[in-house]
C-alpha cells in the first residue's frame, strides 16, 4: 500500500484544497445560520411563545450540531467501508438537503418549529460528514506535520463564517428574503461535491500511524480510558467556540450599537490568520501549553462580552475571547491522534461528536438563561408582554445578555485548571521515564 505522503505535492495539494472547499462551506453554513436567526425568531417562534422564544431558537439552532454529532459518531469507524470520496459526496447532498427545508418551512402543512428542526439536523448531518472526512484526510496526507496543517485546514472553517456572515449582511442590507442566503451556498456545495468526485483519494487505513480495523479501534479506544478524559474536554472546548459564535447576533445587536454577527465575523478573521502559526507555537508551549493559553483568553473574553455595552469594548471582549477559542478545535484534534494513535478515526468521530452534542446541550440552556435573565429584568411575564421600549428595553436585554455570557464564561474557566492539572501529570510522567 502506497501512502499519499510519497505521491506527488500537487496531487497532496488537491486533497488538500477539496478539504478546504468542503469545510469552508460548512463555515459558511454555520455563519448563515447565526445570521438568519433573527429572521427565523421573529418570523416563526415568537408568534408561538415569544416568552420562550430565546430556548426555542437555541434548540433550532443546536439541532445542526446534533446532526453534527450523529453522523462523527456514526460514520467515523465505519468510514474505510464508505470511502473519503463518497463521504464527501454525500455531505453536499444533505447540506442542500437541509437548505431546501429550512427554506420551505412555512409551507410544509407542519409547524414551522418542527421543520426548522428537521432542516437543521438534516444539514448538521452533511457538515458532520465533511468533519468526518476531513481530518482523516489531512491527517493521512499530512501525517509528518499534523498539528501545522489540521491548523491551516481550520482557518478554513473561519473563513467560510466570515464569507457566511458578510453575505447574510449584503443580503439583510438589500432588503432581500433572508432565504437567498439558503440558495447562494448551494454553490460551494456543488463545486466541493465536484471536485471530490474527479479525484483519487488515499485509503482511510492512511490516515493514522498504525492502520486498524473498526474492531480494533474500539479495542484500543476501551483500553486507553485516556481518550474519553479528552472526549469530555473536547466537549467544554467546542462549547466555548462554537456556542457563543451562535448566540453572539441574538445576544447582542440591540445593547452594542451594531449587528453582533460583526462581531463573529471579526473573530473568524482573528482565527483564520492566527491558525496558520499553530505550528511555532506549540514547537514554543507544547499542545497542552496552547491549550491552557487558549482556555484562559477564552474566559476572559467571554467574561468581558457580559459587559460589553458599546462596539469598542464589545471588539475588544471578542479580541480575547477569539485568542482563546482559536487554536481548541484543531489542537485537541492533533493531540488525540498523537497520544492514541491505533483508535484511527474512531477518535477523530468521538471527539468531533462529543464537541458538538456538547452545543445542542449549550445552546438552549443558553436561550433559557437569556429568557428568565429578561424576564426578571422585566419584572415578570406581564411587564414583559407590555412591549418595554427605550431605555428599559436596553436594560432587560443587557440583563439578559450579561446572565449568558456570564455562564459561558464558567465552561473555559473550568478547563484552565483541568489542563493545568496535565500539563503537571505529563511534566512528572517525563521525570519519571528520565
Amino acid at each position: 500500500m502506497v501512502s499519499m505522503i510519497d505521491a506527488a505535492p500537487l496531487r497532496r495539494g488537491r486533497l488538500f484544497i477539496v478539504a478546504l472547499m468542503a469545510l469552508f462551506t460548512a463555515g459558511a453554513a454555520v455563519s448563515m445560520r447565526a445570521a438568519t436567526a433573527v429572521h427565523m425568531r421573529s418570523e416563526f417562534l415568537d408568534p408561538i411563545n415569544k416568552l420562550n422564544a430565546g430556548e426555542m431558537l437555541g434548540t433550532v439552532l443546536g439541532a445542526a450540531f446534533a446532526g453534527f454529532a450523529i453522523t462523527l459518531l456514526l460514520v467515523s469507524a465505519v468510514l474505510a467501508k464508505i470511502g473519503f470520496r463518497n463521504a464527501l459526496i454525500a455531505a453536499a447532498a444533505l447540506m442542500i438537503a437541509g437548505f431546501a427545508i429550512v427554506a420551505c418551512s412555512s409551507s410544509l402543512g407542519v409547524s414551522p418549529y418542527t421543520v426548522l428542526l428537521v432542516g437543521m439536523v438534516v444539514q448538521g448531518l452533511g457538515w458532520g460528514l465533511v468533519e468526518t472526512v476531513i481530518n482523516p484526510l489531512t491527517s493521512a496526507v499530512y501525517a509528518e506535520d499534523r498539528v501545522s496543517r489540521l491548523s491551516i485546514l481550520h482557518a478554513w472553517y473561519p473563513a467560510g463564517v466570515v464569507a457566511g456572515a458578510l453575505m447574510g449582511l449584503a443580503v439583510d442590507g438589500m432588503e432581500a428574503p433572508w432565504r437567498w442566503e439558503l440558495a447562494i451556498l448551494t454553490l460551494p456545495c456543488l463545486l466541493f461535491a465536484g471536485l471530490a468526485a474527479v479525484e483519487t483519494f488515499p485509503p482511510v487505513s492512511a490516515s493514522t500511524d498504525a492502520p486498524v480495523t473498526p474492531g480494533e479501534m474500539i479495542k484500543a479506544t476501551l483500553q486507553s480510558p485516556g481518550v474519553f478524559l479528552w472526549v469530555v474536554l473536547m466537549m467544554f472546548t467546542a462549547a466555548t467556540e462554537l456556542a457563543p459564535g451562535q448566540w453572539v447576533d441574538v445576544a447582542l445587536s440591540q445593547i452594542v450599537g451594531m449587528r453582533g454577527i460583526w462581531l463573529l465575523v471579526y473573530v473568524s478573521g482573528l482565527m483564520f490568520v492566527m491558525r496558520h502559526f499553530a505550528g511555532p507555537l506549540v514547537k514554543r508551549l507544547s499542545n497542552v501549553g496552547l491549550l491552557i493559553f487558549s482556555a484562559v483568553f477564552a474566559t476572559i473574553g467571554l467574561y468581558a462580552l457580559s459587559k460589553a455595552n458599546d462596539p469598542v469594548s464589545a471588539l475588544l471582549a471578542a479580541t480575547a475571547w477569539g485568542f482563546g477559542v482559536c487554536y481548541f478545535w484543531p489542537t485537541m484534534l492533533a493531540t488525540v491522534a498523537e497520544r492514541y494513535p491505533r483508535s484511527g478515526t474512531l477518535v477523530f468521530g468521538l471527539m468531533g461528536s462529543a464537541g458538538a452534542a456538547s452545543v445542542y446541550v449549550v445552546l438552549p440552556t443558553l436561550g433559557a438563561i437569556y429568557d428568565n435573565a429578561k424576564l426578571a429584568a422585566a419584572g415578570g411575564d406581564a411587564a414583559l408582554a407590555a412591549q418595554a421600549q427605550g431605555a428599559q428595553l436596553h436594560d432587560i436585554l443587557t440583563a439578559a445578555a450579561s446572565a449568558s455570557f456570564r455562564a459561558a464564561a464558567l465552561i473555559p474557566l473550568c478547563l484552565v485548571v483541568v489542563f493545568g492539572a496535565i500539563a503537571v501529570a505529563d511534566r512528572m510522567r517525563k521525570k519519571a521515564v528520565k
